[in-house]
């Protein structure tokens, strides 16, 4: 197993001092440890018919036959993060870019980060590395055309991240990847071989480098902690006290959300399984109002912001980041270490 270079935290003490209220109130003002860790707000850009939890049930052959909501559900994230003053990441999937182009300029015009969600919406694992580097060659071309921008940020479908799609991204010129979840609790996400799930970002290559999806310590596991169905199922209130506990550790904090997910009048195809169905539908009724909370609630930035703020950060006592590992970790809530294995 081949050790990864590492842009470790500083030094920082344990945690301690969780406020009842979550993070919420006073984080824009900026104070403390928590205030100067940095968050990075992150969109998927897909439609509800390229979500996984459907895929058995709506054949790739039938998406261009079904109700497109992804532009709609996007721009009404756009108002929300302009209401907010809110500077985030788009990963946007090539499928989308290329039937709704205006989409890509509408986010690049407001000041977002153009990244690639790849072109097909296929699990990365599943893929040969020649239909990969397609894929992705593919998606940067046709967003950096119409975004203006350079391309360089990937995050896989589902977080289906492999070992050797990471040669294959940086050869088609992205400069970093976004798809580690270092979590056990989710059976579609994908895993970096020697990547110490503890590091909030890694250099994977001269030159490339790993910005996690926020995950939680829970026990010897860790708990997702950075959107999806774990946002929209956990009460919000102790959300917020699970990011207050991630950032008062020192790390930054990388969240993300689907434009589908804000959107509970999107079509529910026959045939899904209950547990594909609950996963889909869990609560998006509260989505919408979820997501203007929490971009309300924290100062956020792109995530290639994110990463050049971390990777130039200074260490304890001075100069750069070292060897030291992040900080202990004390979960908001108790922990049971026997039955959370």
């Amino acid at each position: 197993m081949t050790a990864v270079p590492r842009h470790p935290a500083p030094e920082s003490p344990s945690l301690g001092g969780l406020s009842a209220s979550g993070p919420a109130a006073g984080d824009r003002a900026g104070s403390g440890r928590a205030a100067a860790a940095p968050c990075a707000m992150s969109i998927d850009v897909e439609d509800w018919f390229h979500s996984e939890n459907v895929a058995d049930v709506v054949p790739r052959a039938a998406w261009d036959g079904c109700a497109q909501r992804a532009e709609r559900n996007t721009l009404r994230m756009l108002e929300i993060l302009a209401g907010h003053d809110v500077r985030a990441t788009f990963f946007v999937l090539g499928w989308v870019a290329e039937r709704r182009p205006a989409l890509v300029r509408d986010i690049a015009a407001a000041g977002h980060e153009v990244a690639s969600h790849g072109y097909g919406h296929e699990l990365v694992y599943r893929m040969r590395p020649a239909d990969f580097r397609a894929d992705v060659t593919r998606a940067r071309a046709l967003l950096e055309d119409l975004s203006g921008q350079e391309v360089r940020g990937y995050r896989a479908p589902c977080f289906s991240i492999t070992d050797w799609a990471i040669d294959e991204l940086q050869a088609a010129g992205y400069a970093y990847d976004s798809s580690m979840v270092p979590t056990l609790a989710h059976d579609r996400y994908g895993r970096i071989e020697g990547y110490d799930g503890r590091l909030p970002v890694a250099e994977l290559r001269p030159g490339f480098d790993e910005v996690c999806v926020s995950c939680l310590p829970f026990g010897r596991r860790g708990l997702p902690w950075g959107g999806g169905g774990w946002f929209r199922l956990t009460p919000f209130a102790l959300w917020m006290r699970g990011v207050e506990a991630i950032r008062n550790a020192g790390l930054p904090y990388v969240f993300y959300i689907h434009p589908w997910e804000i959107d509970p009048g999107h079509p529910v195809p026959p045939g899904m399984r209950p547990s594909n169905r609950f996963r889909q539908r869990v609560n998006l009724g509260r989505c919408e109002a979820r997501f203007d909370a929490i971009a309300g609630a924290l100062d956020w930035m792109p995530v290639a912001d994110l990463l050049e703020v971390w990777k130039g950060r200074p260490a304890a006592g001075g100069g750069r980041p070292g060897a030291a590992a992040p900080a202990p970790f004390r979960a908001p809530f108790p922990v049971d270490e026997e039955t959370s294995r």
